[in-house]
């Protein structure tokens, strides 16, 4: 079953909502414009029930169907939020916002769902109530758990959840999922190292070299994947920030050091956030300082639901043809926050191929509008299938 013919027709004006959200970039909660905009949408779809507010600036659609026998609920989630990057795209449409992005296509997963919405409330043709989820802060605030937290599944009785992303690399059109594992849990490191400072050239005899101290560290946290990791797992460590000292002939007392850590395994997980403590602080006792770490955990492993994965497979077949979805798909190191809605509901991730192109979180990165009716169309086919008539 190809795309559907009245979500075909509406591809020209999901192209145009997206093109003004990505003129119009907003970071984490402070999604006011763009939530607003989808709260008056979906009102003026007929959507049964609007609300705002959950999960601070997070919006919900409820569809209802024809039919209510079934008793089913299921949810569809799309990501508002933007990044804090200039855009050199070169688009017509590109942000007007200085330092704001839409580079992750957060804005073409908003339009998808709301022509998906649109398509819903017009037809109903099916048994039970679709929750349009439009969610804030993924990229780094938590707000699938914030909407969690905030009652979403419960208030509306969700059964099942569904999210979806763009892929780059992945052609066009075709689909992709798998059961476990599929994106890696994100946690925030920091460490502090703490030396004495000192005359760089005069006296460095005397002094506790905080700068060479956090080097090492660097060198050293990668023997944890290289050496403790059983090498058929995955893990990431990556320092990203070394900040430390004033100019250039003084030794300074403090070294700051950041970065991520990526695992798609708890145990993984556990090992990881205790080694690197143990490794940073025994490097530095080596050397004459000490280290303070501090392991901040955020996204959880983004784990589809194996009956779910399957049905959503299924739908991406019915839409695309068999050839045209993996099924299988290897697991990435970036990771979602959409993992807490899996973690209250069982579900799965799906990506919708966007052909070549920039990664995500380039500057350059340019969402392919000719994928909005293929995410619009899973999305129908999602709820028609699950909850059929």
């Amino acid at each position: 079953m190809p795309i559907v013919n009245r979500i075909a027709a509406l591809s020209d004006e999901m192209a145009a909502w997206r093109h003004d959200f990505h003129e119009n970039p907003e970071l984490l909660y402070e999604v006011h414009r763009t939530a607003g905009i989808v709260a008056d949408k979906l009102k003026e779809f007929g959507c049964d029930e609007v609300v705002t507010g959950i999960g601070r600036t997070g919006v919900v659609g409820v569809i209802r169907g024809r039919k209510s026998a079934s008793g089913k609920t299921i949810g569809l989630r799309a990501d508002m939020d933007a990044l804090p990057i200039m855009e050199t795209s070169g688009v017509p449409y590109a942000s007007k916002v200085p330092g704001k992005m839409h580079a992750c296509g957060h804005d073409g997963h908003t339009a998808m769902l709301l022509g998906a919405a649109k398509y819903l409330a017009e037809t109903r043709n099916f048994d039970g109530t679709a929750i349009m989820i439009f969610q804030p802060a993924e990229e780094g605030g938590g707000g699938g758990k914030a909407m969690v937290d905030d009652g979403l599944m419960t208030r509306w009785n969700i059964q099942e959840v569904y999210g979806m992303h763009n892929m780059p690399g992945l052609p066009e059109g075709h689909f992709a999922t798998t059961p476990g594992a599929m994106l890696a849990s994100s946690d925030n490191i920091q460490i502090t190292v703490h030396g004495k400072g000192g005359h760089a050239g005069a006296g460095p005899h005397k002094s506790v070299d905080s700068v060479l101290i956090g080097s090492q560290i660097v060198g050293a946290l990668q023997s944890i994947v290289a050496r403790n990791v059983d090498p058929l797992k995955s893990a990431v460590i990556s320092i990203t920030q070394f900040h430390s000292g004033t100019a250039f002939n003084i030794i300074p007392e403090v070294a700051e050091l950041a970065g991520t850590v990526r695992t798609l395994d708890p145990e993984v997980r556990d090992l990881v956030e205790r080694r690197i403590g143990e490794v940073a602080e025994s490097v530095a006792r080596a050397y004459g300082g000490s280290a303070e770490t501090k392991y901040t955990r955020m996204y959880p492993v983004t784990m589809n639901h194996a009956r779910e994965a399957g049905l959503a497979a299924d739908v991406a077949r019915d839409i695309v043809g068999t050839e045209r979805v993996n099924d299988k798909f290897i697991p990435m190191m970036g990771a979602e926050d959409f993992s807490f809605m899996l973690e209250a509901r069982p579900g799965a991730m799906v990506l919708v191929g966007m052909g070549d192109g920039n990664e995500c979180h380039h500057p350059a990165y340019v969402f392919n509008d000719n994928i909005l009716g293929h995410g619009a169309s899973f999305w129908v086919r999602m709820i028609e299938t699950r909850m059929p008539a």
